[in-house]
C-alpha cells in the first residue's frame, strides 16, 4: 500500500507542475482559451481525482 501512496503522489505533483506551466502557455497562445478550455479542464479534473486518491490511500498509510 505504501508504494501506491508513493505513486500517487508523485503522480499528483507531476500532475501540478504540468498545470503550473501548461495553464499560462495555453492562455497565451493565440487561440487563447475558446480553443484550450477542454485542456484545462481535463488537466484539472486529473488533478482533483488525483488529489483525492492520495487523501484515500493516506488513511490506509497513517
Amino acid at each position: 500500500m505504501t508504494i501506491a501512496f508513493q505513486l500517487s503522489l508523485f503522480a499528483l505533483i507531476a500532475i501540478s507542475f504540468l498545470l503550473v506551466v501548461g495553464v499560462p502557455v495555453a492562455f497565451a497562445s493565440p487561440g487563447g482559451w475558446s480553443s484550450n478550455k477542454n485542456i484545462v479542464f481535463s488537466g484539472a479534473s486529473l488533478w482533483v481525482g488525483s488529489v483525492s486518491s492520495v487523501g484515500i490511500l493516506n488513511s490506509f498509510i497513517s
